[in-house]
């Protein structure tokens, strides 16, 4: 069958839509991945079709509308009888929702987050138009996937339905890649990924004055940016902070992988937040880089599971909590992080996805037999 995948954003960076189109792609269906031109358009090759479509809007504001209108477009051409629509979180969730009735297709909606309950749109009136649009859709929903056990239980109970499928965003797995005989001098502290609110940076920026002996690398480009490096400088500690900017994959997991400790420090600012299990969560397990995380119902369980780093309960305990970290170095938790590699990878996620579309187009060519046989 044809799948057709789509996301609102320009393809590059998103390694979850990209192993989820692989997955299927090697599993013998038809993946053709649509996005947009938000973000530019970097050059890149996937082994499916894709494309992606221009937007003229220079706010999110009217960007989701935009994209929606033209999506709901191009999947209108695109899809026949035997496609199923994969749409990926809210913001494309109206388009592919209105092609499967007016064509009386399957789809599958696949939610990273709580889209209504991030921090950015907390509070705000567009919260409110976000939350009206879930709840109109989400529970007539037969087939959904999420990102962490917790989200499938918020939706589960949020809208009395049935709990969707736990696909969680992790690496493939690969073989321990540390050469413990190498020592940093100094030590590296490492986040990766967007520079948003909420994420903790700037305690962490602060807390450096706490920290000798060490540096703190940001992996990424956001909003923040700016602000953080200014207050960076304000605090003398251009030499401590670096801010290496948005880069390449393999780039970034070469630099992962010399870390001595990777953070995800997430506050507690929106429910989308606290029940997430971030990428880079597992991706520092993958290159076997303990850990320091926020004490969140999902990325605790790395710790409490494994013990493969240490969580903590409020952003005061980040000097401690890090410095215990580098103190042991990174071989004290080789044998822990190697058993939560084996755990948290793609080849145990990747067969979830394949028994959900496996249901979803059996369940189509069901369907199918019925219409024929009337």
């Amino acid at each position: 069958m044809k799948v057709l995948v789509s996301v609102f954003n320009n393809l590059y960076t998103d390694q979850r839509v990209e192993k989820v189109c692989r997955t299927l792609c090697e599993n013998g269906y038809q993946v053709e991945l649509i996005g947009n031109n938000w973000g530019g358009l970097p050059e890149m090759k996937r082994p499916y079709p894709f494309s992606r479509i221009s937007l003229q809007s220079k706010t999110l504001k009217s960007a989701y509308p935009e994209f929606n209108w033209k999506l709901y477009a191009e999947l209108l051409k695109k899809a026949d009888e035997n496609t199923i629509l994969l749409a990926n979180d809210l913001d494309t969730l109206l388009a592919n929702w209105l092609v499967s009735r007016k064509k009386s297709i399957p789809i599958v909606f696949d939610s990273h987050e709580i889209f209504t309950e991030m921090p950015a749109i907390n509070g705000r009136f567009t919260q409110k138009i976000w939350r009206a649009l879930q709840k109109m859709i989400v529970p007539k929903l037969k087939w959904m996937m999420t990102a962490s056990e917790s989200y499938a239980d918020w939706f589960a109970k949020t809208y009395q339905m049935e709990r969707p499928v736990v696909v969680q965003n992790f690496p493939l797995s690969i073989a321990n890649p540390q050469d413990y005989t190498e020592h940093n001098s100094p030590k590296i502290i490492l986040y990766q990924g967007v520079i948003n609110p909420s994420r903790g940076l700037d305690k962490m920026i602060v807390a450096m004055q706490n920290i000798r002996g060490a540096e703190f690398w940001i992996c990424g480009d956001g909003p923040r940016k700016e602000e953080y490096v200014a207050l960076a400088k304000s605090l003398s500690l251009e030499g401590k902070v670096k801010f290496l900017g948005k880069l390449l994959p393999d780039k970034l997991r070469e630099i992962t992988r010399k870390a001595d400790v990777g953070l995800s420090i997430e506050e507690n600012n929106g429910l989308s937040y606290y029940y997430s299990m971030p990428n880079k969560v597992s991706d520092y397990i993958q290159q076997r880089v303990p850990v320091v995380v926020s004490g969140f119902p999902e990325m605790r369980k790395v710790v409490d599971g494994f013990n493969a780093g240490e969580k903590i309960a409020n952003h005061d305990q980040l000097s401690s909590k890090i410095e215990t970290v580098l103190n042991h170095g990174k071989y004290y938790y080789k044998e822990q992080l190697d058993a939560a590699a084996s755990v948290l990878c793609w080849e145990n996620e990747a067969p979830k996805i394949l028994e959900l579309f496996k249901n979803v187009a059996g369940h189509n060519s069901e369907t199918e037999s019925v219409t024929l046989q009337k």
